[in-house]
């Protein structure tokens, strides 16, 4: 192939095609330069058992991840020089992933449970074991009672009724807890969130 001079166009030689594919992929690594994206022109080394294998070019480094079949990454690219550790990039990035995502399970979640001055018993067992079930499994709940026409100016009264409720559900349901935040009203609902008395 020639340029618009007329001069060949110089092709790129195959250990400079994989070079800039993995400069590519790795600038995508969550943060993380890996191998041929590491531009610091020395790197202190530590070896994939934290031993400390000294200062040295990127080159050299990379040269001895190799060896042990496995990925250079900066893992303190702010320090003088930038300290590199020897691993298995993939899997470290799948046991940050499952850490990630255990974080997230256990993280406490705020649910709802809807309510009205005048649930029938039925009905009010089966939300109060929702919330039983909700609270055993360490979330916190809001009740919500919504009112409706006339039951707007018995707000005091619904009040009262949720915080009789709450007081009796923990002896009733077997279910130990800390009121949050006490019953109150807000235009046409009543609100009071509760939680697990073993999270205080």
């Amino acid at each position: 192939m020639l340029t618009s001079n007329g001069r060949p166009v110089e092709q790129p030689t195959l250990e400079e095609v994989i070079i800039r594919r993995s400069n590519h992929n790795d600038s995508t690594n969550a943060g993380h330069r890996v191998n041929h994206s590491i531009r610091a022109s020395e790197v202190r080394v530590i070896s994939p058992d934290g031993e400390q294998l000294g200062i040295m070019h990127p080159n050299e480094a990379r040269d001895k991840a190799k060896e042990y079949g496995l990925d250079l990454v900066e893992v303190a690219p702010n320090s003088r020089p930038p300290v590199c550790r020897i691993m298995d990039f993939g899997k470290y990035q799948y046991d940050q992933s499952k850490k990630a995502a255990a974080s997230r399970s256990t993280r406490v979640q705020l649910k709802t449970v809807q309510l009205r001055p005048n649930t029938d018993e039925h009905d009010m067992d089966v939300k109060l074991r929702r919330a039983k079930k909700f609270l055993e499994g360490g979330n916190q709940v809001r009740f919500v009672m919504r009112m409706r026409g006339r039951e707007r100016a018995y707000t005091q009264r619904w009040v009262e009724h949720l915080g009789e409720l709450l007081a009796d559900f923990s002896e009733n349901y077997e279910t130990p807890i800390n009121v949050v935040s006490s019953p109150r009203g807000e235009g046409w609902r009543i609100h009071a969130i509760v939680e697990p008395a073993s999270t205080s």
